[in-house]
């Protein structure tokens, strides 16, 4: 059997990269109860560079606890079928980039932004609906927030195996314990089955990644054809 997770980035509360793409995800758990997704969420998501012709930016960063709608969502969601992990606080670089948050920052840097994000949650009332599973924004990580990761309790790393991730990495990532490295990313990483397989989609609306309803079909499809090989699980046991 081969282990399959899919996971979903950026759900947040901004209205193109929302928990609308939930939708997509109950289509497929109507076809496969025990399918399992992990959602990746900003605590304080904020696109600050303009895109062309699209109005994705926002006056400020949309901080989890200050919308209890979308709190009340997540927490309602059944604990079967979905798993909330950490995936930055702003995501970007304000005003520098609206990815890379980890990408430069020092371990005290590194370690006062993991703060903001566990007290952002517990503000949010979801700090025990998190586990403590982390993906860097763009998949880039310093050393020494991949050291701070590990002082501040984080169990689990979601990292990228591609070279322009990997060397910002350093090769600290080899010291922390527990890593998944993902492989299938439609429509860049075609879907297939790996003894593990993480599969990763975002909530953006604007990413030629996001789970629209003709990846969902796809991936449906996929499934179907694989069921008898596939075991449906949740991150860790891709460690």
């Amino acid at each position: 059997m081969k282990k399959v997770n899919i996971s979903i980035d950026d759900v947040s509360p901004h209205p193109y990269a929302s928990v609308g793409v939930i939708d997509q995800c109950n289509k497929l758990i109507d076809a496969f109860p025990n399918i399992k997704f992990s959602l990746f969420i900003p605590l304080a998501y904020w696109q600050t560079i303009a895109r062309p012709q699209l109005a994705t930016n926002t006056v400020k960063p949309l901080k989890i606890d200050e919308y209890p709608d979308f709190c009340d969502f997540i927490r309602d969601l059944p604990e079967e079928n979905f798993e909330i992990c950490y995936h930055g606080y702003f995501h970007g670089i304000p005003f520098r980039s609206n990815n890379d948050e980890f990408q430069h920052l020092n371990f005290n840097e590194a370690e006062e932004k993991f703060n903001l994000i566990f007290d952002t949650a517990t503000r949010a009332g979801l700090y025990d609906k998190f586990k403590k599973i982390f993906r860097p924004p763009a998949w880039r990580m310093s050393p020494g927030a991949i050291k701070a990761a590990k002082k501040v309790g984080i169990e689990v790393l979601a990292l990228s195996p591609d070279d322009y991730a990997v060397k910002t990495y350093e090769g600290e990532e080899k010291s922390f314990k527990n890593v998944v490295y993902y492989n299938v990313n439609p429509p860049f990483k075609e879907l297939k089955l790996f003894d593990k397989t993480e599969m990763v989609y975002h909530a953006c609306e604007w990413d030629k990644n996001y789970l629209s309803t003709e990846l969902t079909s796809n991936l449906q499809e996929f499934l179907t054809l694989n069921k008898n090989e596939i075991d449906f699980c949740f991150l860790e046991e891709l460690v």
